[in-house]
């Protein structure tokens, strides 16, 4: 055999023992990816297996790219996308819950106005619920709110205007009625 068929092969064997030896290392980094985004371990767990089963698939082909946590966590994006896209319930996408603090300071306003703000929420469509959650409670970019609904960019901060007005539309005013 020729010297470049050798490297190939060496090539080819080392991504997979790369993938390997970075398993333990990167597992707590894609399984906390998913939980935090989907909030059910189930489903976390299956789709940690699916990012580590893709990872391996692309590990073995000729020209694997370079394996490490921030290659992985793509993956990660990409099939937690793909989650979404299958369900038939696409827009109910679960959002992690916001942690409430060590010491409670919150006096009792801050308490009212968190409830009316979940009461006007569930009030919206909702798609509209559904991207005023990822990206103002999950803190997603738009980008990956785009992904994670199945549109365009473009279409995802048309939709987030449109989301805010309905909000702030039914949001009581100061005097106790809407705008």
């Amino acid at each position: 055999m020729p010297d470049g068929d050798d490297k190939g092969v060496s090539a080819e064997t080392d991504a997979p023992r790369a993938l390997l030896n970075l398993y333990d290392e990167a597992l707590p980094a894609v399984y906390g990816y998913f939980v935090r985004r989907c909030g059910d371990r189930g489903t976390a767990e299956d789709l940690t297996s699916e990012t580590f089963l893709a990872a391996m698939d692309a590990a073995r082909k000729p020209s694997p790219p370079p394996m490490s946590v921030p290659w992985l966590i793509g993956v990660a994006r990409h099939k937690l996308a793909d989650h979404y896209r299958r369900r038939h319930d696409r827009f109910d996408v679960p959002v992690a819950e916001i942690p409430e603090p060590a010491d409670p300071v919150d006096d009792w306003d801050a308490e009212l106005d968190r409830i009316v703000a979940e009461a006007v929420l569930a009030r919206l469509p909702q798609h509209h619920r559904t991207v005023l959650a990822l990206r103002y409670l999950d803190d997603c970019s738009v980008g990956e709110c785009a992904e994670l609904i199945g549109r365009t960019v473009h279409a995802t901060e048309a939709l987030l205007v449109r989301a805010r007005r309905a909000f702030r539309s039914e949001y009581p005013t100061p005097e106790g009625g809407t705008p």
